[in-house]
């Protein structure tokens, strides 16, 4: 524990030099957070989070949209979320619901389920364009640990507010969620927008492991490559041979 402990000091040390040369340089920074239902996303924003400023710094966990939303244009609501010059945002769960619960619960209908796909490249490409920095990152879980996961909430008296309807029905939408999933991957793996598949099944390792992945793909000043040059397995990109062998 005292040696991830240490890792994860440095690490918060690298997030706040990038931090600083975010506000410096007035860039955009937006990273998505994805994965099924227990997969660790809070946990992750959280682990993140931790020691930079909260000015600079938003997190966007959306909820069920209102009756005016759901008339709006379908990326109006989180466009509205996006980061200013000199922010970071962190969306835990984005856009792409619309290829995973909305696909899986029926939430969406065929029309718009097919459209998504042509609108958020066009979104995303958009968003680069106009000189949004874009890190996108899927969290996997087994079902057995997704189970025990979800059984954890019921129990514990701290993790209640985390319980949903929709966690009542993940395991035994298990498939469909998998299915959605691939094909969200597949299809939304633009090269200036790249997804990367994180094995969240240790959650500790899994922070240290993201953290360190992101900040080595971005350019900041004094930036300790040593520290961040340790492939830990748990990231990679998800290409086609990554979903297919080593998804859950």
């Amino acid at each position: 524990m005292k040696h991830k402990e240490e890792i994860l000091h440095h690490l918060y040390i690298e997030l706040v030099k990038l931090q600083k040369d975010i506000i410096a340089s007035n860039l955009k920074l937006l990273l998505v957070l994805e994965g099924r239902d227990a997969a660790g996303k809070d946990g992750t924003i959280k682990a993140i989070s931790l020691y930079l400023s909260p000015r600079e710094t938003k997190i966007v966990a959306l909820g069920k949209p209102s009756n005016r939303q759901e008339n709006e244009w379908y990326f109006q609501r989180y466009a509205e979320q996006l980061p200013v010059s000199g922010e970071m945002v962190l969306f835990n769960r984005s856009w792409y619901n619309r290829a995973g619960v909305e696909k899986v619960m029926g939430f969406c209908t065929d029309k718009e389920y097919k459209s998504f796909f042509t609108d958020v490249e066009l979104f995303e490409k958009m968003l680069v364009d106009g000189g949004f920095i874009i890190l996108k990152y899927y969290l996997d879980i087994s079902k057995e640990e997704q189970e025990k996961r979800l059984d954890d909430r019921k129990k514990d008296p701290l993790k209640q507010w985390k319980i949903s309807p929709i966690d009542e029905v993940a395991q035994k939408h298990w498939k469909d969620y998998s299915e959605a999933r691939n094909e969200m991957l597949q299809r939304t793996n633009f090269k200036y927008a790249l997804w990367f598949i994180v094995n969240a099944e240790k959650k500790e390792k899994a922070h240290i492991a993201i953290i360190a992945h992101f900040l080595d793909r971005l350019k900041y000043p004094d930036k300790d490559e040593k520290i961040l040059s340790h492939d830990y397995g748990l990231v990679y990109p998800a290409t086609d041979e990554n979903i297919k062998e080593r998804l859950f």
